[in-house]
């Protein structure tokens, strides 16, 4: 039931008219309470969507009553106007919220848009929209509301973590445009834990450094990557922290490995996996490194264990190691001993998959993993044709 699993929310997902193919694009997700806590991270790119600006400000105060989010339609790079569309949007579900139930403000709103980049939202379909949306409005509306938020994705994507008396569930969009500062993903978290905003930061960060900011589809950074997370504290049980962020790691990995597993064209998940460096950014740096090689990413697709290309991507690095001391295996087989020619290539079995990829820099204990896909015919394809 994706982010309606904990108690306390209710969600819809409707078709508003924004895509022209009057495929689902408009989502509701609302937190019912009785506590209203939340936390969030975006994109680390310096071109914000109005959205993005929109939900950093109303979440200086750690709370939200509900999150609005749209498919078609990036509301990216369009000026004055943008922003006053995202104010807008906050503005009608504050109002229909409010005829439902206890007053709420703009303010208490967060909004999210993917899509095509520079274009303005088509406000007279998204304002009445919001209004059916918010009828439409169930406990059981979790899978709706995931499947209005798809752009290129091919499959909506969900998780959830259930501990004893208290749950963790969300959606994520994202099939393209996967890279670190956030990797054009949008997702909420939701848990009916009792936990106040701070817990919640501190948990959301914790869990994105090592799980979305740790894809890397294809290089590209998003301007509207948005990851929410709300607390409704219907549950009534407070968690200890350790074990609070373990469930929304384990809920943030499980959304992030199946971004990777839906990226637009893929036909191979990558898992790139950096061991013995001497600090852990060396090891990420490495992986990142490695997962945007696209020489490499082609002779993965290609079933082509080329670890000549992985060498030559960890070189590019400000990574501590040695030359004569690196070492690669492709799923398994340690194709590179010593910086030179290792096991037979031919050993390697390409046919899955999954295809894992380990470097070892021989240069410390610090490790790190990094999701990338191979690069596609496909991928090219529907990029090409994007906005056409």
């Amino acid at each position: 039931m994706s982010v309606t699993a904990a108690k306390g929310f209710t969600a819809a997902g409707i078709a508003a008219g924004i895509k022209q193919n009057g495929n689902p694009d408009l989502a509701l997700v609302v937190n019912t309470g009785p506590r209203r806590a939340a936390a969030g991270v975006f994109t680390s790119n310096r071109v914000k969507a109005a959205p993005v600006l929109w939900s950093q400000r109303v979440l200086a105060d750690g709370e939200l009553t509900a999150v609005v989010l749209n498919s078609g339609g990036a509301n990216a790079c369009t000026g004055p106007q943008g922003f006053q569309d995202t104010h807008a949007t906050a503005e009608k579900v504050a109002e229909v919220l409010s005829a439902k139930g206890p007053e709420v403000g703009a303010g208490d709103v967060a909004v999210a848009s993917t899509g095509l980049i520079g274009i303005l939202l088509p406000m007279n379909k998204l304002l009445p929209g919001v209004e059916k949306a918010a009828g439409e409005l169930s406990e059981h509306g979790g899978e709706k509301a995931a499947i209005a938020i798809k752009t290129t994705d091919t499959v909506h994507k969900t998780s959830v973590v259930t501990k004893e008396g208290w749950t963790v569930g969300g959606m994520a969009k994202g099939a393209g445009m996967l890279a670190p500062g956030l990797a054009t993903m949008l997702v909420v978290l939701t848990t009916d834990a009792d936990v106040d905003a701070k817990v919640l930061d501190s948990a959301l960060r914790g869990a994105t450094r090592v799980t979305f900011d740790r894809v890397d589809s294809d290089g590209c950074m998003s301007t509207n990557d948005t990851v929410l997370l709300l607390a409704s504290g219907a549950s009534c049980v407070t968690p200890a922290q350790d074990e609070f962020t373990e469930a929304v790691r384990a809920v943030c990995d499980d959304l992030a490995r199946q971004l990777i597993g839906d990226a637009e064209g893929a036909s191979k998940d990558i898992r790139i996996e950096v061991i013995n460096a001497a600090t852990e950014d060396d090891a990420v740096e490495v992986g990142r490194s490695i997962a945007r090689n696209n020489l490499l990413k082609c002779a993965i697709h290609g079933e082509d264990p080329n670890w000549g290309r992985v060498l030559s991507a960890i070189g590019t690095t400000r990574a501590a190691f040695d030359p004569d001391e690196l070492n690669v295996a492709i799923n398994g087989v340690w194709v590179c001993k010593k910086g030179s020619v290792g096991e037979d290539r031919e050993l390697v079995d390409m046919r899955y998959r999954e295809v894992t990829i380990t470097a070892d820099l021989a240069a410390g204990s610090e490790s790190a993993v990094i999701w990338a896909n191979d690069l596609t015919a496909d991928y090219v394809h529907e990029n090409s044709a994007y906005s056409s």
